[in-house]
């Protein structure tokens, strides 16, 4: 299996901007995610990772249980609004007659992005945008929502799409749920770094990530982020909502830092 050479360089990067690692919301998988409350936000397109996000690891079909989710989002953004990016299938390492990237999209009914160089690269960012600029009604990176179960890769790939401290770019969902076990170690190293950089890195209100999370319009664009987390359990899981503890494993509270910040504001709105 060929190394992801941009992502081991990752923690280099984060020597200089920590952020590139918090994500703005966090949720079990997909079955969380309200899209219709994204759409009527002003986000018009979706980049999804492919192992353990919609797919176990070396398969192409979507994991039953994520059926219905999956249905909505297709329905909400358009199968040509969203886009299935992945460091298997479509990429010059591991696929490189581009047979696995078919194979997704047929399965999933949306297209795969074929790129030569893995997540989180530069490259690999221009190929995301040259697909959505490309469509018939062309997408901006502020339009995007970027959901993935991995820091170094999905995270730091909607992070870097940021052109500017100042532009909201892309939001980025990361998924807690392991559907099966891989990368167990660097799983668990990734979400110890977002709590330490969520504990001692710049507060809310600098410049940054931090201004992701402010309450009204940025861009256009409501970032109450309450409302982009379906009030529905999933499995027994926390939800939006209630108690103390309700809701505040959906969005990770329970590390503090900017968790605790957006929980506790949603909790006095």
């Amino acid at each position: 299996m060929p190394l992801n050479v941009p992502g081991l360089l990752v923690p280099f990067h984060l020597l200089v901007n920590p952020r590139l690692i918090v994500p703005h919301i966090v949720v079990k998988d997909i079955r969380q995610i309200d899209f219709r409350a994204l759409k009527k936000a002003g986000y018009r397109g979706a980049v999804f990772d492919k192992d353990n996000c919609l797919t176990l690891p070396h398969h192409d079909t979507l994991i039953p249980e994520l059926q219905d989710s999956w249905r909505e989002c297709r329905e909400v953004f358009g199968e040509g609004n969203i886009l299935v990016v992945s460091n298997s299938a479509g990429t010059k390492q591991r696929d490189a007659g581009g047979i696995l990237a078919e194979s997704v999209s047929y399965h999933l009914g949306v297209p795969v992005l074929r790129h030569a160089s893995l997540k989180p690269s530069y490259a690999c960012i221009k190929g995301i945008r040259a697909y959505f600029a490309s469509l018939q009604a062309p997408r901006t990176d502020s339009e995007l929502i970027i959901v993935g179960d991995r820091i170094f890769t999905d995270v730091v790939l909607a992070n870097r799409m940021r052109s500017n401290p100042s532009s909201p770019g892309p939001l980025a969902i990361w998924m807690t749920r392991v559907w099966k076990k891989e990368g167990t170690f660097m799983r668990w190293m990734e979400g110890r770094l977002v709590r330490a950089v969520e504990a001692w890195s710049e507060p809310i209100g600098s410049s940054g990530l931090g201004s992701r999370f402010r309450d009204g319009d940025e861009g256009g664009q409501d970032m109450n982020l309450r409302r982009f987390v379906k009030d529905d359990e999933v499995e027994g899981e926390a939800k939006v909502g209630g108690s103390k503890h309700e809701g505040a494993a959906v969005l990770g509270i329970e590390a503090g830092g900017i968790g605790r910040w957006v929980w506790e504001r949603m909790k006095r709105s």
